[in-house]
């Protein structure tokens, strides 16, 4: 009856990363969910018109986010994919 426990326990900040970190849907990945997910990674967020800079301490990349529509660039993606690898974000140890 304790089948329940073994059910998958992917967080969306998990799907998200993952989705991320395969580079097969950098032109659909929703604007509002990557500014989220780096907010969860620990990413402070000053807005200057419709840029969203994102940075944080021990990351040297500053990331400079702005929408298309309501999905991010597909480059920004590529950036933010590059960083979660360089930085080993998001897993366990985060």
């Amino acid at each position: 009856m304790q089948s329940g426990i073994f059910q998958n326990t992917m967080t969306g900040s998990d799907k998200l990363i993952a989705t991320i970190l395969s580079g097969r849907s950098d032109a659909n990945i929703s604007f509002s969910e990557l500014l989220r997910l780096l907010k969860y990674l620990g990413f402070e967020e000053r807005v200057r018109g419709s840029h969203h800079i994102l940075f944080k301490t021990g990351i040297q990349e500053i990331i400079n986010l702005q929408a298309v529509g309501s999905k991010a660039k597909p480059y920004q993606v590529k950036q933010v994919r590059a960083i979660i690898l360089k930085y080993k974000l998001g897993g366990e140890n985060e």
